[in-house]
């Protein structure tokens, strides 16, 4: 019997291996389940490769979003500059999986982590940040035993007043860096920032606020220049741009853009989009980075499955899909689409609304007329993919959600620990 949720309970291993092979329907798979469709997820890696080319800048997914290494690699290999990660442990899983280049999002401020990825730095290129004297004082410390190693990039965090992490002002930014410049073991590698925890809707005042902190943290670079801070040969490195403001990221900072070094210091601007790679029916759909800059869209590749285990009164049906299963953070599972009791092709479902969720149960509203019936299959549009890739330690791949009858090609497996 299976021990993975996502598989049929009599799946054996050889049936995972075959796959691709055999393509089974959906319809034979059990619930609840999330699926990825593998036709919308080759087109956002294909569409967000060639507008970060067109603007001339690099792409390092945040692989915290499905900490899958088949996933990261389609993203390398469509030309991603790295991955970034948030933990000591994802960096450590980022190194394990070959990749050449990660950024750690995050200041590394528990010297066992460091002192144990210390001997792998000669193996890719790591970069970390710091927004504190602190930190600084932390990392150098941990490293003073580190033999054969060179002088561990650190990215120098800007916040803002009321954001998440980062200096507070530039002028407090610049003491991080004159302390990182100072240590015989650590180099300034550039400036960082995320600009998502200083908005979170797509109106005027938003994109205002986020295009004045994106040019805080160029004066910043300009600065950190200026004051002689960068290494002599070294080149820097300004990167931002989650997944809802990426757009407004680049409109500010493509012009620093100088892979090369053609204007003299050589200049790598990176994004940091993770959730680009699957988006959704929810946040991201509704914030729409990418057709708010004219590039086109993304596709919804995430989504959910219930089946209807109760009608106990008119208007309402409980499926067997909840918190355990579905994200809920930033607005509930989104009804679209039925797949009758013992059929394989799924059929558009109109009115219906999801309206609680408990553990293991969400709360639908149907029309009468839609016919819903105990037995029957929902089909969920997601929002926030980076809370639902960590409930599923392995995902069915299918060809194409939108196709009448999807077909089971393959499975994405997880790594959240």
């Amino acid at each position: 019997m299976s021990t993975r949720k996502a598989l049929p309970l009599a799946a054996r291993p050889e049936d995972v291996a075959t796959l691709g092979e055999r393509r089974p329907a959906l319809s034979t798979f059990p619930t609840p389940l999330v699926t990825l469709s593998d036709a919308a997820v080759r087109h956002n890696i294909d569409t967000m490769a060639r507008w970060t080319r067109a603007h001339g800048v690099g792409l390092a997914p945040h692989g915290k979003t499905t900490m899958s290494r088949e996933l990261w690699q389609r993203q390398l290999d469509a030309g991603a500059w790295g991955i970034t990660v948030a933990t000591p442990w994802q960096l450590s899983m980022a190194l394990d999986w070959g990749v050449p280049r990660v950024m750690l999002a995050n200041a590394l401020v528990q010297p066992d982590a460091l002192r144990a990825i210390a001997p792998r730095l000669d193996a890719a290129e790591v970069v970390v940040w710091a927004d504190s004297l602190r930190a600084v004082e932390i990392m150098d410390d941990a490293l003073a035993g580190a033999k054969g190693i060179g002088r561990l990039g650190v990215l120098v965090e800007l916040g803002a007043p009321g954001g998440r992490t980062g200096a507070r002002t530039r002028a407090e930014a610049r003491s991080v860096a004159a302390a990182v410049g100072a240590s015989p073991r650590l180099r300034v590698a550039g400036v960082a920032g995320y600009e998502g925890a200083l908005a979170h809707a797509g109106d005027e005042a938003s994109l205002r606020i986020v295009r004045s902190y994106v040019g805080d943290l160029v004066s910043l670079h300009d600065e950190l220049e200026s004051a002689g801070l960068y290494p002599d040969a070294g080149r820097a490195l300004i990167t931002a741009g989650g997944s809802a403001y990426f757009d407004i990221v680049v409109d500010v900072l493509a012009d620093r853009a100088d892979p090369d070094g053609v204007r003299g210091r050589a200049i790598d601007v990176v994004l940091r989009s993770g959730a680009y790679i699957t988006h959704d029916d929810g946040f991201y759909r509704g914030i729409a980075p990418l057709s708010r800059a004219g590039g086109g869209s993304f596709r919804s590749a995430i989504h959910g499955w219930a089946t209807v285990v109760s009608r106990p009164e008119p208007g309402l049906a409980l499926v067997d899909a909840g918190k355990r299963d579905l994200p809920f953070d930033e607005g509930l599972p989104e009804p679209q689409a039925l797949r009758r009791f013992g059929a394989a092709d799924v059929e558009p479902l109109h009115g219906a609304e999801a309206t609680a969720m408990n553990d293991q149960h969400t709360f639908v509203r149907v029309p009468e007329e839609a016919g819903v019936q105990v037995g029957d299959v929902i089909r969920f549009g997601l929002s926030h993919p980076c809370t639902t890739f960590d409930k599923w330690g392995a995902l069915p791949l299918v060809d194409d959600v939108d196709s009448a009858s999807p077909r089971v090609i393959g499975l994405v497996e997880t790594a959240f620990g």
